[in-house]
């Protein structure tokens, strides 16, 4: 979806354990490319998210031709540079309670518990900022990682789309978490 120039989060500033979640910038162009531009980071990640990640790729993100921007979509920040995003996208309807949570982190801060605190911090803020009661998150079956984050997020794991998601070496079962909170 196209940016529309309406960025309603863009003053928010969650500060964490070695990050900050901010919204993202031009300025971040270059460390964009250079976290996202690696084979290892797209593997568990959909397709909207190609490599190779080149300049234009990084581009037509930043001008919210990836993802819908008026989300709350932030850049997380550690050492003073944009390092990975984080973000959801809220569902309509009947279930408007709820959304879709997705993030990456590039492969230098891996195995530190970064995304465990990062996906906390976020949580805290985002569930009661947009009035969820759910939020859910799939986790291809080559992303392990992905999956302890959640679960230790307390996430449960709901079930298995076998065979959903055919990448390049062949088709993967999809993994799908949630999180409910009471009302």
């Amino acid at each position: 979806m196209a940016d529309t120039g309406a960025r309603p989060h863009a003053d928010v500033h969650i500060a964490g354990d070695g990050f900050l979640l901010r919204a993202w910038r031009p300025d971040d162009l270059d460390a964009l490319l250079r976290h996202a531009d690696d084979p290892q980071v797209p593997r568990g990640l959909s397709e909207r998210f190609p490599h190779p990640y080149t300049r234009a790729d990084g581009e037509a993100f930043l001008a919210g031709h990836v993802v819908d921007f008026r989300h709350p979509v932030f850049a997380i920040e550690i050492d003073g540079e944009a390092r990975g995003g984080i973000g959801v996208r809220p569902h309509a309807g009947e279930r408007g309670h709820a959304a879709e949570l997705g993030y990456w982190l590039g492969r230098a801060h891996w195995g530190q518990g970064h995304m465990t605190r990062v996906v906390s911090a976020y949580l805290g803020w985002v569930v009661p900022a947009l009035s969820l009661r759910r939020i859910e998150a799939n986790v291809l079956d080559t992303n392990p990682g992905s999956a302890r984050v959640l679960e230790k997020n307390g996430f449960a794991e709901e079930g298995c789309r076998r065979a959903a998601i055919q990448k390049a070496d062949g088709l993967h079962d999809l993994r799908l978490f949630g999180r409910v909170w009471p009302g």
